[in-house]
């Protein structure tokens, strides 16, 4: 079968604050030469409207500037002013005209060919404030894409308002600017230059901070929001600054006032104390670069704004609009319990954009199979009733997914693995054991069996149980991976080629007699990695397993003979968690090099690369329909990216630590998310919006699993419990009117121990995973550790 289409071998990889990598990734373009020939209409009208388009939805976070009007710095006007003329002498009018109705610029500017510092158009006119603001706004974007003031102009690159370079036309038919992958160093820090008296930075910030405090109830949780972001930028400005003893100072005197669910960010933080230290810090860069996102009512912001301008203080002003992404909406300001329940990542929330794209969030239509009857139900009953009432019990099994999902994707959005003659079996398999499976709900809890590694001196790192629950595999810190059957059948594998050549291959048992008896055993070995082995994965057709380790490979291994076939070498750093599609063929992989990387088994370089977050990937998990991979991360957000284009579709944020687990409800409609924060999110993927949080775990929550039905959620912790939550109750009576959906105001019951059904505790074993049967048993394992 076609797999997805496969990238070229060089990839430029450009993180995109808002979300993910379009999949054909270009290669960069050359770098700037000054251009010889007049461009095609087309062209320079396309990067013009680039330019102008990409001011959209930015302007809210790019209000005009406090104070009296100023006219734009010499230099942005010459900018501008050059680029107007450009068009002009190109004959590209249309362009020309969008630009400076963007700009607000008067015609007599251009005619007069002003290119002097002090641009006639900003100073005496009524509507000089707002004309040098829109000026401001449009350079603010266009500075990415503009030449020299001698009249070359860069129409190949133009910039989001997240700032990162979009190329709009063909590069190198203007001069092009050459887009880097990964920022300057030096070119992002240089953005703390601009610095005002330090010894008034404490001042600004507790006045500032005196402002929220005495603001009313109803806008002080929204400003409060303010204080972390502030507090950071003001600090790495002095340190950047070399103002070492002002810059102690005020983190020794604000530090405390922040949420305590930074102070992981705050230590890390309190350690760059010089220039130097900046250079290569990974979280500088991440602050630095992706703008922190607040979400804050129009009332909040104005109030902000207006006392900004009274106070005169620009220090903070500058920080607001360089830094910072401010996300307004109409309507009531949200409490504390609201804002508290969303925040926490490490770049801030999620815009409200970023959850706006549609989701395919529906099952795709099972393939029809007929069931047969087993041959002990036949037998063992009366003629008249019994079998009829069983025959359309079997019938519904196979028709409830016959029906199309109206939320489902397209049958053939992305291509699927066809289904062989032992994977029908498989089906029938299990539809025969769902017509067995208990059905659980508040009063009908799961029985649960515990598997315990016990003298796992290896360091248990990794558990994966195939779906039909006969075997379970480890991952060890020794580097080995370690396959026990759990079924009274041992493993076998195929016998040596000198022995296949003695068989008859026309028997009718052949696949039997393939199979060495005499290795057969409870426990298998795999040795090929060279450091701890941090995820396993089974394929749905228990013929391979995956397993990705600190050495930076994904490796395939056959479970027909027990060796290695593949390794897949991608990720240049420690690949934390790997997994199978639920149609196999396809898997995923996340690590330390902060991204999510999509192979197929049949080729050896990733089809997708899925960039987008701040930190470590510590958990990757598909969508039921394959077409969607959820990603969990240490930059405290997890998202939802589609296969087929490699986009970001969701951005959920709410969780106070990294996270380290994901499950996604069977009817596909539903994200869990667990983290070391011991809270268990539940998301609806439809609405992009919290619908429910599980209070309950005492320590990192690092196993999620809903039952076959989706009744019921079952989650294991470091804690040493699993806990088991009742999941219909949540979702019931959720509000997903427009109003909730469009403001991302929800409202979470304080209490979630009405939804808690059980707790069971181990004696000292953290559950590191979670599994129901297909007859809804639920299996649990971990490693014991000795007190």
């Amino acid at each position: 079968m076609a797999a997805l289409s496969e990238e070229p071998a060089e990839v430029v990889v450009k993180p995109d604050p808002d979300g993910g990598v379009p999949p054909q990734s270009s290669p960069a373009p050359p770098p700037a030469a000054p251009p010889t020939t007049a461009p095609a209409e087309g062209e320079a009208a396309a990067a013009a409207a680039a330019a102008a388009a990409s001011t959209g939805e930015a302007a809210p976070a790019k209000p005009p500037p406090p104070g009296p009007a100023a006219s734009p710095a010499p230099t942005d006007r010459q900018t501008l002013l050059a680029v107007l003329q450009f068009l002009r002498r190109n004959n590209l009018r249309d362009s020309e005209d969008i630009l400076r109705r963007e700009a607000r610029l008067l015609g007599e500017d251009l005619a007069a060919g002003t290119l002097s510092p002090s641009g006639a158009g900003a100073q005496g006119t009524p509507g000089g404030e707002t004309e040098a603001a829109g000026g401001e706004a449009l350079l603010s974007r266009v500075a990415a894409g503009s030449g020299t003031a001698g009249g070359s102009v860069a129409a190949g690159a133009s910039a989001t308002p997240g700032g990162a370079p979009v190329v709009a036309a063909p590069p190198g038919k203007v001069g092009g600017v050459p887009v880097e992958d990964q920022p300057d160093v030096s070119a992002v820090l240089s953005a703390y230059n601009q610095q005002g008296d330090p010894a008034l930075y404490e001042e600004y910030y507790s006045g500032l901070k005196h402002f929220i405090e005495c603001a009313l109830d109803c806008h002080r949780a929204e400003l409060s929001q303010l204080f972390y972001p502030l507090f950071v930028h003001m600090y790495l400005e002095l340190v950047y600054n070399q103002h070492e003893n002002e810059a102690k100072s005020f983190f020794e005197k604000f530090h405390g006032d922040q949420e305590c669910y930074y102070q992981d960010d705050l230590r890390v933080l309190s350690s760059l104390t010089k220039k130097e230290h900046m250079k290569g810090n990974e979280t500088m860069l991440d602050f630095r670069t992706s703008k922190f996102v607040l979400r804050i009512s129009r009332d909040s912001y104005q109030l902000l704004k207006r006392h900004l301008q009274e106070k005169q203080n620009n220090q903070i002003w500058n920080i607001v609009q360089e830094h910072l992404y401010i996300d307004i909406f109409d309507g009531m300001p949200r409490s504390k319990q609201q804002i508290d329940a969303m925040v926490g990542s490490l770049a801030g929330e999620a815009k409200r954009e970023a959850n706006k794209a549609k989701v395919f969030f529906g099952l795709l239509k099972e393939p029809e199979i007929e069931v047969p009857l087993d041959d002990e139900d036949e037998e063992g009953e009366n003629e008249e009733g019994k079998p009829k009432k069983k025959k359309p019990k079997r019938e519904s099994m196979g028709s409830k997914s016959k029906k199309q999902d109206p939320n489902a994707p397209p049958q053939n959005r992305i291509p699927l693995p066809e289904l062989k003659d032992s994977d029908k079996l498989d089906k029938i398999m299990n539809m025969k054991e769902a017509t067995k499976r208990v059905r659980l709900g508040p009063e009908y809890l799961p029985s649960i069996c515990f598997y315990t590694f016990l003298n796992a001196y290896q360091g248990l790192t990794a558990v994966d149980t195939t779906d039909d629950s006969s075997m379970i595999v480890g991952g060890f810190a020794d580097s080995t991976v370690r396959v026990w059957s759990v079924t009274p059948k041992k493993l076998r594998s195929v016998k040596s080629a000198a022995e296949l050549g003695l068989i008859d291959k026309e028997s009718d048992d052949v696949l039997e007699r393939i199979m060495d008896e005499k290795t057969a055993s409870e426990l298998k070995i795999l040795y090929g990695h060279s450091g701890p082995v941090y995820g396993t994965s089974f394929s749905p057709d228990r013929n391979y397993l995956l397993s990705c380790s600190e050495d930076g490979t994904v490796r395939l291994w056959s479970l027909q003979t027990f060796t290695c076939l593949v390794g897949y070498k991608g990720h240049n750093y420690p690949v934390w968690d790997t997994q199978f599609s639920p149609y196999g063929y396809y898997f995923v992989s996340g690590g330390h090099d902060r991204v999510a990387r999509l192979w197929a088994t049949d080729h050896y370089q990733p089809l997708r690369i899925f960039a987008g977050h701040l930190a470590d990937v510590t958990c990757t998990r598909f969508h039921p329909n394959s077409n969607y991979i959820a990603t969990g991360s240490a930059d405290r957000t997890v998202r939802l990216w589609d296969v087929l284009n490699g986009n970001c579709v969701r951005i959920f944020t709410g969780h106070k630590g990294p996270i380290h687990s994901l499950a996604f409800s069977p009817n596909g409609r539903f994200l869990a998310t667990g983290a070391t924060d011991g809270r268990v999110l539940l998301w609806d993927i439809g609405h992009g919006l919290m619908v429910g949080e599980l209070k309950g775990h005492t320590d990192t929550v690092y196993a999620l699993r809903f039952s076959r039905d989706g009744e019921i959620l079952a989650s294991g912790s470091m804690d040493n419990t699993v806990r088991l939550w009742d999941a219909v109750k949540v979702f019931e009576d959720l509000e997903t009117d427009d109003f909730t959906t469009a403001t991302g105001h929800i409202n979470l019951p304080e209490n979630s121990q009405d939804l808690l059904l059980g707790t069971y505790m181990t004696k000292s074993t953290p559950v590191i995973h979670l599994h129901f049967t297909r007859r809804n048993l639920l299996l649990a394992s971990g490693a014991y550790s000795p007190q």
